[in-house]
């Protein structure tokens, strides 16, 4: 069932209200899903039960996605305000350094929570941060094309793609390497939270500087990287391993940008080991 959750994070001007909105299930140690750029928290379902199972999995929309409002003016959308709006986030629901998994921006940012030592443990699936400028340009202005046809498209003509495997390959074939297990209700509304994404721009100029640098010490990582991703290539997941050397670096045969729809059971395993 979702809920929000509304905190006050440091602005220069005085403390924001910031209102995030989650689901949360299972049992066990608390594990944070956060997701990419553009996307929302419906990304994870593909993976949320097998994980509930060992786990108090709380899943996220980013501010400015989903249904999570957009952040109030005076807070940038930068990876510092992002990093203690999910610190404030992890307070009010008093959760105690919970273990994080995220996917391209939600990797970068539960890397740079670990790196904060807010969260025991980080799994990060393609995470953005670590590409030479020219792929940063090339992912951008793939990003940016999705986002362009997603607010052209009239809803219709998005449900009436959704039905065949064919539409819906050609509607996430960027980010799915195997588009036709993704439902079609589910195209649709990813589709729409492209859309609708009130923080996308601003969070894509933001991280036109962002390169990850520092090591993650003292807690476990994981790093993991789809075979057949075309938006993140997956010689950035050996620049990662680079910068962060005890982390452990994970090949996900078959997989895409956004592996837990290509292979849910793969990524659970994946995030499960790295959260012991």
């Amino acid at each position: 069932m979702s809920a929000t959750v509304s905190f006050p994070v440091p602005a220069p001007s005085g403390p924001q209200t910031v209102t995030v909105s989650y689901t949360r299930v299972g049992v066990g140690e608390p594990l944070l899903l956060l997701h990419g750029i553009g996307h929302h928290r419906q990304a994870w379902d593909p993976v949320v039960d097998i994980l509930a199972t060992e786990r108090d999995v709380i899943a996220v929309d980013l501010p400015g996605f989903g249904v999570s409002p957009a952040l109030p003016d005076g807070l940038a959308y930068d990876l510092p305000t992002t990093t203690a709006v999910f610190d404030a986030f992890c307070r009010a629901l008093e959760l105690d350094r919970p273990h994080a998994a995220g996917n391209s921006l939600g990797g970068l940012l539960a890397l740079e929570l670990g790196r904060e030592k807010l969260v025991r443990s980080v799994t990060a699936l393609s995470p953005a941060g670590f590409w030479s400028e020219a792929e940063r340009r090339y992912a951008f202005g793939i990003l940016l094309t999705m986002r362009k046809i997603s607010r052209r498209m009239p809803l219709p003509m998005v449900e009436r793609l959704a039905r065949s495997a064919a539409g819906r390959a050609a509607l996430t074939s960027t980010i799915y390497a195997r588009p036709a297990r993704r439902s079609p209700d589910a195209v649709v509304a990813e589709t729409l939270a492209l859309a609708g994404a009130t923080g996308f721009d601003q969070t894509l100029r933001a991280g036109g500087s962002v390169l990850f640098t520092d090591d993650v010490p003292d807690i476990p990582v994981t790093v993991g990287w789809g075979t057949r991703d075309w938006l993140l290539v997956r010689r950035q997941g050996v620049r990662a391993k680079q910068v962060i050397p005890r982390a452990r670096l994970v090949r996900l045969p078959g997989c895409g940008h956004c592996p837990m729809n290509d292979d849910p059971a793969l990524v659970a395993r994946v995030i499960l080991d790295g959260s012991r």
